[in-house]
C-alpha cells in the first residue's frame, strides 16, 4: 500500500441511550462485524479516553477508524452489504454520527 493518498475514514457515533451499557455492546459488536469487509487495510474501535482539555470532545459514544488504501475502495466499503447490513441493524442505537474523510499527504515518519 501507499504511503500517500492513503484514505482515512474516522465515524463518531453519539448513541440514543449514551448510559445503556447493553446499547454500547450491540454497536461494538455490529462494528467487529465489519473489520471483515474486504477492502478495510486498517482499522481500530474506540471509546473516549479520559482526557480533560478545552479542545477535546468526549460527548460520544464510540468511533470508528478506518483506513483503506484510496477513495474507490472507501466507496466499495460503502455500498458493502456488511456495511448496509450493520446501518440497517444498528442504526437505531445512534441519535447522531459524524464522519471525518482525510487523504495522507505525507509520508509516516518512523521515530
Amino acid at each position: 500500500m501507499s504511503e500517500l493518498n492513503v484514505f482515512v475514514h474516522h465515524v463518531y457515533f453519539w448513541l440514543k441511550n449514551p448510559g445503556n451499557a447493553e446499547d454500547q455492546t450491540k454497536l461494538i459488536d455490529g462494528l467487529r462485524k465489519l473489520t471483515k469487509v474486504s477492502t478495510i487495510k486498517s482499522y481500530q474501535i474506540g471509546v473516549p479516553a479520559d482526557t480533560d482539555r478545552g479542545v477535546i470532545d468526549r460527548s460520544y459514544s464510540a468511533s470508528w477508524l478506518l483506513i483503506f488504501e484510496n477513495k474507490a475502495d472507501q466507496d466499495s466499503y460503502q455500498i458493502d452489504p456488511l456495511h448496509l447490513k450493520f446501518v440497517e441493524e444498528c442504526s437505531g442505537l445512534w441519535s447522531k454520527v459524524v464522519v471525518y474523510d482525510s487523504v495522507n499527504l505525507t509520508n509516516p515518519i518512523n521515530h
